[in-house]
């Protein structure tokens, strides 16, 4: 199985990351990891929001890109998160681009 997850920082309320693999349980540990660099370390510690688990590869990478698309953020916004992380994203990208995402 390959998953597109959708992980909100638990630091910063609002923040996002959108991604995919093949082991959640160990992405988000790497996530997590005061390794990591980045958008990633600055945000840490990450839960898991959402995930979809898709049988190939290839459709997991595609639907990770579509999520990170205007219209994909918009469905995203719509059906994939809570009304309470809607709500903190709203807060978060106050003032910044409205579409910013994340790349993985």
């Amino acid at each position: 199985m390959y998953y597109t997850y959708i992980l909100k920082s638990i630091k910063t309320a609002g923040a996002i990351y959108i991604g995919h693999t093949s082991d959640l349980k160990s992405r988000v540990s790497q996530h997590n990891s005061p390794n990591n660099n980045g958008y990633s370390k600055r945000h840490a510690p990450w839960a898991v929001e959402t995930y979809i688990a898709f049988a190939d590869e290839k459709d997991a990478k595609t639907f990770e890109l579509y999520l990170k698309s205007s219209s994909g953020k918009a469905f995203m916004k719509k059906r994939l998160i809570s009304n309470e992380f809607r709500e903190a994203l709203e807060k978060f990208n106050n003032g910044r681009i409205k579409n910013r995402v994340s790349v993985a």
